[in-house]
């Protein structure tokens, strides 16, 4: 299976430093300055470290020492390293949204690659939307580019108590909430939840797009769970920079390796480890860069009948260094495989397939990854509903939702808004109990603007302090995959185009039946009709900047949320030369 090209042969980066000319002299004797010998511009291959360290992404805050190991093994293989900072969306410090700066990195990153004299790249990545955003870019210039994530944290704990990053986060915070918890333990247990370098500990968004890079094949196999702080993540990014000189030798590009059936075979795996929502709309957004087309249909068709054997929170109980110590994802794999759930003949970044990668992996531990008869859920993939309220679809995660909500019919609570919401939860006088259907609007794509992950949104104290840990949520907001809960997300068309959400009121009966895929306003066809014929946009639209571009030219969830001037459409990866 293996891909060959010929070599030697003349590369890319030569049109920047082959030959005597005073253009080239212009670029190569710049070049010089840092003291860098005449023969390393001899036709190697340059490969660009696209490093997305940065200290304000703390979850990717120790990718700049990692740097140092791919370099290593760059020119251990004959190659010429050169690291290359690039736009760093952080989940932690961005607003309004890391979400609304994905496109604008992917953007970015596309042009730093196709401007400059790269023949190769190793994309260096960790958190939440950094992985999808150099994966977006890397596939729309198609140069040989390989995926190296920074790993997990280690694991939190509080008072014996195994703690996750995000999960605990929201179910303290709810605890605070219910009177279960003081502010001042609160306080004392955020010292447990980040206590080493690395993304998320969870099956998180972070942890969720490193196994989806290993499960499309744009990763070296066992790459997604080692942690951060692990020696052997240290040896994985060596061996990342050894195996990207062979890959721009053979030519072994992200067109050939990111196919309809990577894309399945992701879309599988995430049903598996429990994954996040956020991979829906990462993966239609990386599909839509290498022109293939992955729909909402395919999520459901491929997921529906794949049970979730990660026991990882938030579904389950474990954390990202378990899920490593039993195997990691090449279990995962290997376990698709022998259900027929795997194309077996999908080819990696190693230049082999995802089979002869994993047919001989061992699991280590059985209560981490489960048998497929003691699945957290036998049907684990991402739910697509449609309806009246839906018409384009809204997604929603079994394996981290309440079984008994999965069929609900409840009174609408609506909240025009994120502040809206805010504004009222807390108020005892809300009419609201546990039987309600919470609905959040605006916060889509264009809504807030950027698609926050507000979707969980936080239950009413007077209904926490009854015992109740999970109500019916709609809004058209994504979820952190930290988080969980019977939470629909991603709601299409969103409010803020004039969506069906869009024109809810309190008091209207809203009914969701997973089983049968369906979210239905349970109002007359006519009421609807004249209530979407009587909307008109309430949210201040921007006038300027990146946040106008986004606004004008932003898609719908279902669709990825790409911004409509990038999908589908591969450029060529040699610039012209202005001097």
């Amino acid at each position: 299976m293996t891909k060959k090209a010929e070599w030697p042969r003349r590369l890319r980066s030569q049109e920047w430093y082959g030959g005597t000319s005073r253009d080239v002299i212009y670029h190569r004797g710049w070049m010089k300055n840092q003291g860098y010998p005449h023969d390393l511009f001899d036709g190697r291959p340059v490969i660009g470290i696209l490093n997305t360290w940065s200290d304000m992404t703390p979850c990717n805050g120790h990718l700049r020492e990692l740097a140092e190991k791919v370099k290593a093994g760059i020119w251990e293989a004959g190659g010429f390293p050169m690291e290359v900072p690039v736009f760093s969306a952080s989940e932690n410090t961005f607003r309004p949204t890391a979400m609304m700066y994905r496109n604008l990195a992917a953007l970015a990153i596309e042009e730093t690659i196709r401007g400059q004299p790269m023949d190769g790249c190793v994309l260096m990545v960790g958190c939440d939307k950094t992985t999808p955003s150099l994966i977006m870019a890397a596939a729309s210039v198609d140069l040989p580019s390989i995926v190296v994530t920074g790993g997990p944290m280690l694991n939190g704990y509080f008072r014996g108590e195994r703690v996750g990053s995000g999960t605990h986060l929201w179910k303290f915070s709810e605890m605070v909430k219910a009177g279960e918890m003081t502010q001042d333990e609160f306080l004392e247990a955020e010292a447990s939840m980040s206590r080493s370098s690395g993304t998320c500990n969870t099956m998180g968004t972070a942890s969720t797009m490193a196994s989806m890079a290993e499960a499309l094949g744009m990763a070296l196999s066992g790459n997604a769970a080692i942690p951060g702080v692990d020696s052997r993540r240290k040896v994985m990014a060596q061996l990342t920079g050894r195996r990207i000189v062979q890959m721009v030798k053979d030519d072994l590009k992200p067109s050939d390796i990111m196919t309809k059936q990577a894309f399945e075979n992701a879309i599988r795996t995430n049903a598996a480890i429990g994954g996040s929502t956020n991979a829906v709309i990462h993966l239609l957004a990386m599909a839509g860069r290498v022109g293939i087309d992955l729909t909402l249909d395919d999520w459901d068709r491929c997921g529906r009948d794949v049970p979730t054997i990660v026991n990882l929170m938030p579904s389950g109980k474990y954390l990202m260094e378990e899920f490593f110590y039993a195997g990691g994802l090449p279990v995962v794999l290997k376990r698709l495989g022998e259900a027929g759930l795997l194309h077996k003949d999908a080819i990696t970044v190693s230049g082999e397939t995802v089979w002869d990668e994993v047919k001989d992996v061992v699991n280590w531990n059985e209560d981490v990854i489960l048998p497929a008869e003691k699945a957290l859920t036998q049907s684990g993939g991402i739910v697509v509903v449609r309806g009246n309220l839906a018409p384009k679809g809204a997604v929603l995660k079994p394996s981290a939702a309440s079984p008994h909500l999965l069929t609900h019919r409840g009174r609408a609570v609506v909240f025009e808004d994120i502040d809206d919401y805010k504004a009222k939860i807390n108020d005892d006088a809300l009419d609201i109990d546990e039987t309600c259907v919470m609905v959040m609007k605006n916060c889509g794509p264009r809504g807030y603007p950027g698609m926050a992950e507000v979707g969980n949104m936080g239950l009413p104290p007077k209904v926490l302090k009854k015992g109740i840990t999970d109500m019916v949520r709609i809004s058209d907001a994504r979820m952190s995959g930290t988080a969980y809960g019977t939470v629909v997300l991603h709601t299409s068309p969103e409010a803020a185009v004039g969506g069906p959400l869009a024109v809810v009121k309190d008091g209207d009966m809203i009914e969701l039946d997973v089983p049968n895929r369906r979210l239905h306003l349970d109002i007359p066809e006519e009421e609807l009709a004249r209530r979407l014929a009587a909307w008109t946009p309430n949210h201040d639209l921007p006038v300027s900047g990146y946040a106008w571009l986004h606004q004008q030219h932003v898609q719908g969830a279902d669709t990825g949320a790409d911004l409509d001037f990038l999908k589908g459409c591969r450029g060529s990866a040699v610039g012209k030369d202005s001097h």
